[in-house]
């Protein structure tokens, strides 16, 4: 093993909760991609409709029907539509309303009830911060914030805190049917409330949606980004990536090879790194809803330039004929042609930097900025060409190793850059350095899992891969660890499809680890916020995780087989 690679300290475990193992109830939309998409499109009802709370149950679900006709989804998923529209009406006087005067109240069915080693008293479940399951996590986050919390059922406790007014308003996590018998007395009582539906109905190891979770605990009106719409600023950074646009943002072309540079950079790609540089820029600027000026716009591209020479060179050095289904640089025109483009897109990256309208100050930053990534880039994908001249497997600590040198870098690369735009990288480096490398990682996670559920195994052999280190290191069978060590090195898989590989991995449980590391991470990086003091900084950041997951969910893994297929 290469002598710079370093091992990584892996932060506290926490329980996979997105990806549970028992699906939702047939009355909650199956995946985290439909719910979130039916949340996007309540928000934008609320938009045009502006209903006002508090509002009865059958006026509630005249809109609910509105949105499920608009929108596609089931009848069976009204009362779901409607709670999720109770909480978007009370949305902003929610935020308005200060952390020490709510509730936050959670069933003691989210424990894991046969190993749950904590008392019950007359007010509920007394956590004992086992870690075991997410009530400690909401638990501690919300006192933190100056909350007032109860794990416990029943409304006479809850009432008589409201009684007291002391509480003004309620953050509860809850099965629907309770949800339908509570509704009429927080309707009644008129008392901002917000409630987020378990996944299961059946009051035992029950599981929730952690990130809509988060988002409302942390729902403030500090936050002038909370209204921000991140998918459209998403697809805002997408348009400066056509011939155009990006004439106008870096001058024309000069000559073929300009030409097949920018054909490179135009080229498919998800923009995340840009939309991170441009989001971070948006949260610390005074005026977040003014036109994004040139100068950041110049950053954003450069810092797609950095990202897309990297690539150029990597799918060099890993011999990869294809990106995103299409040929790569090196394919199309040959390996000197697309060194070169590669290294000229390094060069437009600072350019584009030295030319931005910006202060000497910031533009100093994103210079240093820039270098140090491309400076520990360069040393990640090193350690994993040094360890490719002999390919033997990985343990997963050295592969998340090379994930924080190789793929964390460009995170921290654009917010920088977004940050400094904005005059404010001084006061949020170190926040943004912890947040981007837990991101980093647990983006490459996933990214690993979407590989291995490809048809083909080409795209995940003979490379770090963080499922197939972990399935190595648990597999015992001597036939297995021979199996898993061909893949490591490029070996003749003969027959061997990726659908036994997949199973491999999922009967010694490596798919499950795997997601458990996807999710601490992404916890990691949500916690690398806990102590920042710019609320919308903060705010901005949470959701854009949130997004950035929930954009790449993992189509295809095969935990369930084709039927008839063969299982040996």
């Amino acid at each position: 093993m290469p002598a710079d690679l370093q091992s990584v300290k892996i932060p506290r475990p926490a329980p996979p909760t997105l990806t549970s193992v028992r699906p939702p109830k047939k009355n909650i939309p199956q995946t985290k991609t439909e719910r979130d998409a039916l949340l996007r499109y309540i928000r934008e009802y609320m938009e045009t409709e502006k209903p006002v709370p508090p509002m009865p149950l059958d006026e509630l679900e005249v809109h609910a029907r509105k949105v499920l006709e608009a929108t596609g989804f089931a009848e069976i998923y009204l009362h779901y539509t409607a709670v999720c529209l109770s909480n978007e009406m009370w949305r902003e006087t929610m935020a308005a309303i200060p952390f020490e005067r709510r509730l936050l109240l959670m069933p003691k069915c989210l424990r894991v009830e046969d190993k749950c080693p904590a008392p019950f008293d007359e007010f509920g479940l007394l956590c004992k911060s086992c870690g075991l399951c997410t009530i400690q996590d909401f638990q501690e986050e919300a006192e933190r914030l100056g909350y007032a919390v109860l794990v416990a059922e029943g409304s006479a406790v809850v009432m008589s805190l409201i009684q007291t007014g002391k509480i003004e308003a309620i953050v509860g996590v809850s099965c629907l049917a309770v949800l339908e018998r509570t509704f009429p007395y927080v309707e009644a009582a008129a008392i901002p409330s917000i409630a987020v539906p378990l996944l299961q109905d059946d009051c035992i190891n029950t599981t929730v949606d952690n990130d809509w979770v988060w988002d409302y605990i942390h729902l403030t009106s500090e936050d002038k980004t909370r209204r921000l719409d991140l998918n459209a600023l998403h697809e805002d950074v997408r348009t400066w990536f056509t011939e155009e646009s990006l004439t106008e943002i870096m001058g024309a072309p000069e000559g073929e090879t300009e030409r097949l540079a920018r054909a490179s950079l135009a080229g498919p790609g998800k923009r995340w790194r840009p939309f991170l540089t441009v989001a971070a820029y948006q949260a610390l600027r005074e005026s977040p809803e003014d036109p994004i000026p040139l100068s950041v716009k110049q950053l954003a591209v450069a810092v797609e330039c950095f990202h897309k020479a990297s690539l150029i060179h990597d799918d060099i050095e890993d011999g990869d004929a294809t990106r995103y289904n299409e040929p790569t640089a090196h394919e199309q025109h040959g390996t000197p042609v697309a060194l070169n483009l590669g290294d000229l897109l390094i060069g437009e990256g600072y350019r584009l930097i030295g030319i931005a309208d910006l202060p000497a100050e910031a533009k100093s930053q994103c210079l240093t900025t820039a270098a140090e990534g491309q400076r520990s880039l360069c040393r990640g994908q090193g350690a994993e060409l040094l360890w490719a001249r002999n390919p033997l497997p990985l343990k997963s600590r050295e592969v998340l190793d090379i994930f924080r040198q190789k793929t964390a870098p460009a995170f921290e690369v654009a917010l920088r850059c977004g940050a400094a735009a904005a005059g404010k990288l001084d006061d949020v480096a170190d926040v943004l350095s912890a947040y981007s490398e837990n991101l980093g990682i647990a983006y490459q996670i996933r990214d690993d899992l979407a590989d291995a559920a490809e048809d083909t195994v080409a795209s995940c052999s003979g490379s770090p891969n963080i499922l197939f280190a972990v399935a190595n290191e648990k597999a015992k069978a001597e036939n297995d660890k021979q199996l898993l060590e061909t893949l490591w090195s490029r070996g003749d898989l003969g027959d061997i499809n990726s659908h036994k590989l997949q199973r491999l991995a999922h009967e010694l449980k490596a798919d499950d680890r795997c997601t458990h590391l996807l999710e601490t991470y992404k916890e990691a990086a949500t916690r690398s916020l806990t102590d920042l003091e710019n609320a919308n900084l903060k705010g901005l950041l949470r959701r854009t995780l949130g997004k950035i997951f929930n954009d790449l969910e993992i189509k295809g893994w095969c935990h369930e087989f084709e039927p008839g297929e063969e299982q040996s």
